[in-house]
């Protein structure tokens, strides 16, 4: 046994890419990257939160970035490697959503969803993992939705359910096609938590009612909840596990 199990779970010395981080569980994310002792290049569209954040953390450096645009996504694994030399941990955490009944969601918005949540995370993992096959490996966490497994119900979300389910299994292909080269890849999938992207959902008391109503738990998740789930896929804790969807949900997807 080893002398103390829990530094699997440590990554110091390591370089994560962590999109998405300027509010909300990207924000958190960046905070428990920094504190498992990464140095997280933190990219998003907004400048100055990004900025805010990366004053506030050790280890962190800012990249604004907007995900849909390739050459951008580029500069950011450039920026990274130039002045790191390698990236060990990508997580593809930047998302959008489009909240309409699908007789009515125009083909531009259903496109626009499909660029951030499946086309970005592709060739974002794509451009990292040249990098990580060529250094001896690495690990890619792709943050899919409970949402990428079963419908939202009565919520109308085709775009976003096609994006997260188009992910899920984007992740195991990707695991299939990369585990012999030392890079794994694997996919959380929260269930309702507070968040930017759900602040709408949890300003309403109804939409509070329908998230305990069919949550197993009979609660939304919590602060701090996504924190362990996060450090197992992107730390050595999971070394033998690839191509795996990592729901933390309360039970949402059992029912």
């Amino acid at each position: 046994m080893p002398e103390d199990p829990t530094a699997l779970f440590r990554l110091d010395g390591k370089v994560a890419l962590l999109t998405g981080a300027s509010s909300g569980l990207g924000r958190r994310f960046a905070e428990v990257l920094s504190a498992a002792g990464a140095t997280v290049v933190v990219a998003a569209r907004r400048a100055a939160a990004l900025e805010e954040l990366a004053a506030t953390l050790p280890g962190v450096v800012a990249v604004p970035t907007d995900v849909t645009v390739e050459s951008e996504l580029a500069h950011l694994v450039e920026e990274t490697v130039g002045r790191f030399g390698r990236v060990d941990v990508l997580v593809n955490n930047a998302g959008a959503v489009a909240v309409v009944p699908a007789l009515e969601e125009e083909p531009a918005s259903f496109r626009r969803i499909l660029e951030v949540n499946v086309t970005a995370p592709f060739v974002l993992s794509q451009l990292v993992a040249r990098h990580m096959v060529s250094d001896g490996g690495g690990t890619i966490v792709n943050v899919a939705s409970v949402l990428g497994l079963i419908a939202s119900g009565r919520i109308p979300q085709a775009s976003y359910s096609a994006s997260k389910g188009a992910l899920v299994n984007l992740t195991r292909e990707l695991a299939a096609q990369w585990a012999d080269k030392g890079v794994r890849v694997n996919a959380l999938a929260p269930g309702w938590f507070a968040s930017e992207m759900t602040a709408e959902m949890f300003a309403s008391e109804r939409g509070r009612r329908f998230i305990e109503r069919n949550t197993p738990m009979g609660r939304a998740g919590e602060e701090g909840e996504l924190d362990g789930a996060l450090l197992f896929l992107a730390s050595p804790a999971s070394s033998f596990v690839t191509g795996q969807v990592l729901c933390v949900d309360g039970g949402w997807t059992i029912v």
